[in-house]
């Protein structure tokens, strides 16, 4: 059966705490609270996003998040008082990588080769 799409998912300690700074990360409310413990947010090209809420595996997520242009989001962050840390740059991908407040790994990642994930 083939795979016909993906899901990142990130856990967090207190859902409750973590959703207000997720929808001013993301720009936008999310768009599914399917169950009281996870918050969805659903992407242009089809993949989404899923915060839920795990004490005991809170901090320990990574996702990586394709942008169209990282200089325009590195100042989206600046904005929103986000340290991004030094750029990562190679001839395929360009990336900054962010903490969230429980810890978990949340990469920005701009591809300079089209045949890189986008």
């Amino acid at each position: 059966m083939p795979i016909k799409n993906a899901l990142a998912s990130v856990a967090v300690s207190n859902l409750t705490s973590s959703v207000p700074w997720y929808e001013r990360l993301l720009g936008r409310a999310a768009d599914a609270m399917p169950v009281p413990e996870v918050a969805e947010w659903k992407f242009e090209r089809g993949g989404w996003l899923q915060v839920y809420q795990s004490k005991g595996r809170a901090g320990s997520s990574s996702v990586t998040l394709a942008v169209s242009n990282l200089a325009e989001q590195i100042a989206e962050l600046d904005k929103l008082g986000i340290d991004p840390g030094p750029q990562m740059n190679s001839a395929k991908v360009k990336v900054v990588m962010i903490k969230d407040p429980d810890g978990n790994s949340i990469a920005f990642s701009e591809a300079m080769d089209p045949g890189t994930a986008q």
